[in-house]
């Protein structure tokens, strides 16, 4: 017979059968023994209760009780939010005839659309009160008859800016002094002049207008190094002022430039699931009751809000033309 293992030490003595009457006595004291309270999850683990005016069972909207509908139950509003909307300054740098090589590039990139169709003007208590529907956890807006939400499909159709290709993402956040030496490599610019932009900023970020005042008098008849500065610099604006609007609402990440390094390759990245992954990012933040911004590229929301509640349009356009990004019907 093997040997077994008791208290720590090996004995190679055979196993005895337990007679009836230590049997009797085992069962007594199993009876006899208090019980003592299971602990199936970690003590530590918060008691998702039910919300008030929210889900009985909070197992899947964890977060609900900092959400904004659970204050607005209680009877805490908020005013509607502040839009980080550029609409406007796309218009203070255009692509004329005597940038045409730098309107060429843009094209073949794929995001010319967004010149074009950016909304100007986002309403503010239509966006404010889809965001108070939007959760979080479910990525869909809530609403009184199921969930909807965005997906690449819309972004597609709605912006017509490619949703297929290499993925966007960014290994780790990027210092200042690597902005600068971006700024440098990328754009021409000195080093006294790019420490100066990222100082003012107080990130590794630029300002959109000193985008506009240092590249937009870029021509034609300039070098092909300055031409491909300007290019970048056209293309960190646009993305700045669109698909990557932050709540800083004056200036734009540096770290967006890598991906202009080689203008031919642009046109490779899938800026619709980038595009939308910013947007579910700035929906989720804006459902904090403290936030008081709304961040990324409303003219997608906006747009598709048009799309599929045509009633809330002053003049509802139902047509659909392929050729065209459907954001230029609610203009």
């Amino acid at each position: 017979m093997p040997p077994h293992t008791r208290g720590g030490y090996t004995s190679t003595a055979p196993r005895r059968r337990p007679t009836g009457s230590e049997h009797r006595r085992r069962v007594q004291l199993r009876e006899v023994e208090p019980e003592h309270p299971r602990h199936d999850r970690d003590e530590t683990e918060e008691v998702l209760e039910g919300a008030p005016g929210g889900p009985i069972d909070r197992c899947i909207l964890r977060s609900f009780h900092k959400h904004v509908a659970a204050k607005i139950w209680l009877g805490e509003d908020r005013a509607p939010l502040k839009l980080v909307n550029h609409g406007a300054k796309l218009q203070l740098w255009e692509l004329d005839i005597e940038r045409s090589r730098i309107y060429e590039t843009v094209q073949r990139s794929g995001l010319a659309p967004l010149i074009s169709c950016s909304h100007r003007v986002a309403s503010r208590p239509m966006l404010s009160a889809f965001c108070e529907r939007w959760q979080p956890e479910t990525t869909t807006f809530h609403l009184p008859f199921g969930e909807m939400t965005i997906t690449l499909d819309h972004v597609a159709s709605i912006l017509h800016i490619p949703i297929t290709g290499s993925m966007i993402s960014f290994s780790q956040p990027l210092r200042v002094d690597d902005a600068n030496a971006l700024l440098v490599e990328l754009l021409g610019t000195t080093d006294v002049e790019a420490s100066r932009e990222t100082e003012q900023c107080r990130s590794p970020s630029v300002r959109l207008q000193w985008l506009r005042e240092n590249f937009s008098t870029i021509m034609d008849v300039s070098s092909d190094d300055d031409i491909e500065f300007a290019t970048r610099a056209f293309l960190l604006h646009l993305v700045g002022c669109t698909l990557f609007a932050d709540k800083s609402a004056t200036s734009v990440r540096v770290v967006y430039l890598e991906l202009f390094r080689d203008l031919s390759m642009v046109g490779s990245y899938a800026w619709g699931a980038a595009c939308l992954t910013f947007m579910y990012r700035q929906l989720t933040t804006a459902t904090r009751f403290e936030v008081r911004q709304l961040g990324g590229y409303l003219t997608l929301l906006q747009a598709w809000i048009y799309e599929h509640f045509p009633e809330m349009f002053s003049s509802p356009d139902m047509s659909y033309i392929e050729s065209r990004p459907c954001a230029l019907h609610r203009l």
